[in-house]
């Protein structure tokens, strides 16, 4: 497995989204499948689980991808010390699913701690704060994130659903190194994140490429959108999903996608996308899809 930086991290260049196994538009899939598929993620060499406390099946079960993450890792019969969780906090749900945001200091420390506990960790490797809130000053939350680092409880801070002027702000305040990730949406269906892709290769910040094969049960639009996917597929012997990836991967070896899956077969598919290194042709056959 191909590697890359992340903050103070060196994680596998595909790391593995684990969101379809909590939060499903279908059904979520059994506890075991869900097991069995962070376990094939871990097989295939992902050494970066990313997760969020709204990863539930329902309000009131908050924490459950967090848990199922930590059951995972307690139950692999490999080594797990190189594996590090992202998670994230500041989008809340409450009864009747109402969905809203919350950045202030003492609901964001709430979640943390609550965190740590379904994650049984005494520190947690990445927390990004998952959603602006507009009703509190961005750059204040951003010094409230530095704190938390500060404090021991977090080993690095990201971002995550953030425009261009945020992450140089957020950059400017945590100063250099500080800011370790973005997580925006990416894919061939979704570009528009683009320009935050390309700042944070400027700025030496990772880029986590959420939905990055088009989104939970959209894998088939992409390859009936952009048919050069299946093409090149078909040349490379490999499956157009890891087409896609590879072309992500390509933008900067600041950036990591990080596919969801619900079957331990598709996530082994997808890892296997960190070694294929496509060609200058190859890219301009897919860039040209878009024009």
């Amino acid at each position: 497995m191909q590697t890359r930086r992340l903050g103070p991290f060196t994680v596998s260049a595909v790391g593995f989204g684990g969101m379809p196994l909590s939060l499903a538009y279908g059904s979520v899939p059994p506890w075991e499948q869900g097991l069995l598929t962070v376990h094939a993620a871990l097989d295939a060499g992902i050494t970066l689980v990313d997760t969020a406390d709204i990863y539930a099946p329902t309000w009131d079960t908050m924490g459950h991808n967090e848990r199922l993450v930590a059951e995972a890792l307690r139950t692999y019969p490999g080594d797990t010390d190189a594996v590090v969780v992202a998670t994230k906090a500041g989008v809340t749900r409450g009864p009747g699913e109402t969905w809203g945001r919350d950045g202030s200091e003492a609901y964001l420390r709430g979640r943390i701690e609550a965190s740590l506990l379904a994650l049984g960790r005494d520190v947690l490797d990445l927390w990004q704060w998952h959603r602006p809130d507009l009703w509190q000053p961005f750059g204040e939350v951003v010094q409230t994130l530095a704190r938390f680092r500060e404090e021991g409880l977090v080993r690095a801070v990201g971002l995550s659903n953030v425009n261009t002027e945020q992450i140089e702000l957020a950059a400017g305040i945590l100063g250099p190194g500080g800011l370790a990730s973005v997580q925006n949406q990416f894919s061939p269906r979704f570009r528009s994140s683009r320009q935050e892709l390309e700042l944070c290769g400027r700025l030496d910040v990772t880029f986590l490429a959420y939905s990055p094969l088009g989104g939970e049960g959209r894998v088939g639009l992409v390859a009936s959108s952009f048919p050069v996917f299946a093409e090149i597929g078909l040349e490379r012997d490999v499956s157009p999903q890891q087409v896609v990836l590879a072309w992500e991967l390509a933008h900067g070896d600041h950036v990591i996608p990080i596919p969801g899956a619900t079957r331990p077969a598709t996530i082994t598919d997808s890892a296997r996308a960190a070694d294929l290194r496509l060609t200058d042709e190859e890219v301009g056959r897919i860039e040209a899809q878009f024009t």
